[in-house]
């Protein structure tokens, strides 16, 4: 069995990422690839990965950067950069770095955290020193699209704690691995708002070989409010704020997405 622990989170999983299901079919590209155009460029993605937002956003002609702290990630974005044409390859630029500690020597119009990397910053100090980064990091009228899901109280005190459970689709990977995904609640803290969390992913390979890796890491989950009112200690003000990839209002209708649009105050 192969486990990944915090600080090399992605090294057994990364070239399995474009293929699960519930990531390949998204509906967040275009919602990211509008703003970008919308903003016209440059745009700073932090949390790049394997380049599922960022590689669309160049295609649109959007000169972009993306960072990622996983250099297993980023060799998986290389990877699928180099088959682009010269023109999108041009417009990226990879930079791995720490979304608490940026240093980028540039200002941008737009910055994205797609698809919840926030989330993984477990402190209230690393969440400012994020956001207080991503301010300096803004320029004139630049905005900030923070990406989280909204904490369902019903999934918060399920019974499932300590046990496997999941019903994705099994995928299949290009050189015939056979992989279903499977997630486990290891333990919740309420008190800090973290659960640590196991995605364990079931492998066939295509001789036979039987294999089980876990990418272990633990995850915050936030409020509406809280994080209002983190934007505002940091020196935002949020503009609007979403409940869906196609702009509806969060509110009960939409409950389960918060998609924060923010600008400096």
């Amino acid at each position: 069995m192969g486990i990944a622990q915090e600080d090399d989170a992605y090294a057994v999983t990364a070239d399995l990422y474009d293929y699960i299901e519930p990531y390949r079919t998204r509906a967040d590209v275009q919602f990211f690839v509008d703003a970008a155009t919308t903003s016209g460029g440059p745009v700073l993605e932090v949390g790049c990965g394997t380049g599922r937002i960022l590689i669309p956003t160049a295609r649109a002609g959007i000169d972009i950067v993306g960072i990622d702290l996983s250099p297993h990630m980023l060799r998986v974005c290389r990877n699928h950069l180099v088959k682009e044409p010269e023109a999108v390859q041009r417009r990226v630029q990879l930079k791995q770095a720490d979304m608490r500690n940026l240093r980028l020597d540039r200002k941008f119009k737009l910055i994205t955290l797609p698809f919840r990397p926030f989330q993984h910053l477990t402190s209230v100090e690393d969440q400012l020193s994020c956001l207080h980064g991503i301010r300096k990091h803004l320029g004139e009228n630049g905005r900030l699209i923070l990406d989280l899901f909204n904490p369902s109280l019903e999934l918060l005190v399920a019974d499932n704690l300590g046990k496997e459970f999941g019903d994705e689709p099994e995928f299949t990977c290009p050189d015939g691995r056979r992989v279903v995904r499977l997630q486990k609640i290891v333990a919740r803290e309420y008190s800090t708002q973290i659960n640590q969390i196991e995605l364990i992913y079931l492998v066939t390979h295509a001789d036979g070989r039987k294999e089980r890796l876990v990418h272990a890491f633990p995850m915050r989950y936030f409020f509406r409010f809280e994080v209002e009112h983190l934007l505002v200690r940091c020196g935002f003000t949020v503009e609007v704020l979403y409940g869906d990839y196609d702009k509806s209002p969060f509110g009960p209708e939409h409950p389960a997405e918060l998609i924060f649009v923010a600008t400096k105050a």
